[in-house]
């Protein structure tokens, strides 16, 4: 944590949590420092390792290695993701000197109007003005990105994920909400019936969508195929008690055990069912397929 950076940069402050909206706003404004000769930067935490946030349980939306991917989609060329446990504890004043100071040489900050640090999260973005005007950084505080009069957070798309509402979500973040972990063994009981399906298991501590079936879209190797996608639970196999997503991969063959794939969701087609036999499973994949309007 003590390393000390030669190069001046420019560093947004935040969870990000799915980087939506509002996230990609602080982002351009740190990319707009670039052309002060400012290395745009990002200070997070492991998504993984923050359980609450402001006294209230929370469900990560994207693992870090996924919302890392995004930062640097976006232009950002340093990441510091460490966990929350070894921060936590900082005043707010150690906060600024060990991480702004030392570690990022930050001569310009960016956050949001509730950014909050320190022990307890009790220093806010004033403080933040105030220790800048001492350590010698600029602060600027973005303004919210507003949808439908209120400001685009990640509490809102958590809200529309658990009440199957993808198309809602996907406006607030600006792109698809997207899975994007690594395909497990399952039971293969899709292949007996010609559907074979792709498992991804939800990490504990993340957000599930509402269970049921989806229409969305699989990257392999930077094609885009066509998919249908099912939320929910497998009793059938052992994934310690985690929900999955189950995919079927309109038009792919091949073995993609161990790969990490992007699914992409575009809308929700509808809840989970139960069927009494193969057949009806059949008869009603190929109707979710048709919904979906990829058949």
């Amino acid at each position: 944590m003590g390393r000390i950076s030669l190069v001046r940069t420019s560093a947004a402050l935040g969870l990000f949590d799915g980087l939506h909206l509002g996230h990609r706003h602080v982002l351009e404004r740190v990319r707009e420092q670039e052309k002060n000769g400012l290395l745009p930067s990002v200070f997070t935490f492991a998504a993984e390792s923050v359980s609450i946030k402001h006294g209230t349980a929370l469900e990560y939306l994207y693992p870090t290695e996924q919302k890392c991917r995004l930062f640097k989609e976006y232009g950002i060329q340093r990441i510091y993701h460490p966990p929350f446990a070894d921060i936590c504890n900082m005043d707010g004043e150690e906060f600024v000197q060990r991480i702004l100071v030392q570690r990022f040489s930050a001569a310009h900050v960016c956050c949001g109007q509730d950014f909050r640090f320190g022990r307890k999260a009790a220093w806010n973005v004033q403080d933040l003005q105030k220790f800048g005007e001492q350590y010698g950084f600029a602060v600027e505080i973005a303004e919210d990105v507003l949808m439908d009069g209120q400001p685009v957070s990640s509490s809102r798309i958590r809200l529309h994920l658990i009440s199957g509402e993808i198309e809602r979500a996907n406006l607030l973040l600006g792109a698809p909400y997207t899975i994007e972990q690594t395909v497990t063994h399952g039971a293969q009981l899709g292949r007996t019936i010609g559907f074979p399906t792709i498992n991804q298991v939800f990490a504990e501590g993340q957000l599930v969508p509402k269970f049921g079936v989806y229409a969305t879209e699989t990257i392999v190797d930077g094609v885009k195929y066509p998919s249908v996608t099912n939320i929910g639970m497998k009793p059938t196999v052992n994934y310690q008690g985690r929900p999955l997503a189950e995919t079927h991969i309109i038009g792919f063959q091949g073995d993609l055990y161990g790969r990490t794939l992007q699914v992409r969701f575009q809308r929700f087609i509808r809840p989970e069912q139960r069927f009494g036999s193969v057949e009806e499973l059949q008869a009603q994949l190929c109707k979710d397929m048709a919904c979906a309007g990829k058949e």
